[in-house]
């Protein structure tokens, strides 16, 4: 079989595991917040969940992108980290805030196990028709998912009615989720038979980096970290949404559906751009320079989705969106052209690992602060983000190095 084809089918298949996939965990992502307070917890409490499940969701990347790399059991991982989403239709089971918080935890827990892992055959596959596009392709199907499990719970919570949107509803929409999942694994399984050896689809010399990790690097990372630190989970902005009164508990997926099929578009949109700019810059640093969008787009976020005025909400929420597509096309597809396949694992682990520390410590602080001014929440996301901007300067002189240094 042509690789470029079995490439192609790999993507897609791991395209339908994320569309099931993201139905299960973006669909409970959209209500978590507002089913918590449901649950008596209050907006510090949420934070602490939040950023706990956060951090361990990417900072336990780093632990399995190292045995991936050093085992190369790149489908066992892949496969025990999605089978942790049965987490999410548990909740169906149970209306203790504690035991609930527990089951989102290992939700995130399950994404860390499986997702350098992941990563890793993805970028082995989008080798062979663009790092950029192929990510890009796969996270267009993920928020067709992401899309869909936000409008289950919606259209659910309509037809219940308004004034019987309790915990049992709640309960009872978790409880959908148990057929995606089925789904997920039916899909893992046959991606597994198809493509056993995913490594025969890396193309020969596609960059000439170093076994090791690169300044440029340790850059990224760091630019990756302040960035993401001002960037708010949508968790707390429902939780805005519900307590300012600004949206029904129908319309706040509804709202995050809108703001998975923002980021739908801008994932393939700026996944094309940036392989266009490595083909025009015959260097695969090249696309770097489109980072710059994500801390001046999460800046602007903050200005519009903690307002109590329904159209800048709606900005707020498609700022968000496009900020989340970036974060993951461009932001995933970068370090596979940053790395050599040797420490591919261990770079997504580095790179997850600073993510999910910026989004412990930015949606702790992000709730503490919502609690005594949402003007001291939107003043903290500006500065952050200015700060990531410094940083993302930073980083474009180094790689501009490397575009001169080839072309000489």
């Amino acid at each position: 079989m042509n690789l470029k084809r079995k490439a192609l089918g790999l993507i897609l298949l791991f395209g339908l595991v994320s569309l099931f996939g993201d139905i299960i965990y973006e669909g409970a992502r959209s209500v978590n917040g507002p089913y918590l307070k449901l649950l008596t917890v209050n907006a510090v409490t949420l934070g602490l969940i939040t950023g706990v499940g956060e951090f361990l969701g990417y900072a336990l990347r780093l632990v399995s992108g190292y045995i991936s790399d050093k085992t190369k059991s790149y489908w066992l991982l892949t496969i025990v980290g999605y089978g942790l989403l049965v987490s999410v239709p548990l909740l169906s089971l149970t209306g203790i805030w504690q035991v609930a918080a527990l089951l989102i935890i290992v939700e995130r827990i399950g994404k860390a196990i499986r997702s350098p892992a992941r990563d890793t055959i993805l970028s082995q596959a989008s080798s062979q028709v663009g790092t950029g596009f192929g990510f890009g392709l796969l996270e267009v199907m993920d928020q067709i998912g992401a899309v869909s499990g936000p409008l289950i719970f919606s259209v659910f919570f309509m037809l219940v009615g308004k004034g019987q949107v309790g915990i049992a509803a709640y309960r009872k929409g978790y409880s959908f989720l148990w057929i995606p999942f089925i789904l997920v694994m039916a899909c893992l399984i046959f991606a597994l038979r198809r493509v056993p050896q995913p490594d025969i689809l890396e193309t020969e010399n596609r960059n000439k980096v170093p076994d090791r990790l690169s300044k440029l690097f340790w850059l990224y990372t760091l630019f990756t970290f302040v960035t993401t630190l001002g960037f708010c989970s949508f968790i707390i902005i429902a939780f805005h949404f519900k307590s300012a009164g600004i949206l029904t508990d129908a319309q706040i997926p509804l709202y995050y559906a809108i703001a998975m099929g923002i980021d739908a578009v801008a994932a393939i949109s700026i996944g094309k751009m940036y392989d266009v700019m490595k083909s025009r810059g015959k260097n695969h640093n090249a696309g770097l320079s489109l980072l710059v969008i994500i801390p001046c787009m999460t800046l602007l976020m903050a200005l519009f989705a903690f307002s109590r005025n329904l159209n800048f909400v709606i900005v707020g929420v498609l700022c968000w969106g496009i900020v989340m597509g970036i974060h993951e096309t461009i932001m995933r597809s970068a370090i596979a052209d940053i790395t050599s396949l040797k420490k591919r694992g261990t770079g997504y682990g580095f790179f997850s690992f600073s993510y999910g520390v910026a989004m412990f410590l930015g949606s702790v602080l992000l709730g503490f602060l919502y609690d005594r001014s949402i003007a001291m929440v939107i003043a903290a996301i500006i500065i952050i983000e200015c700060l990531a901007l410094a940083v993302f300067f930073w980083m474009r002189k180094e790689f501009m190095k490397e575009v001169a240094y080839e072309k000489a």
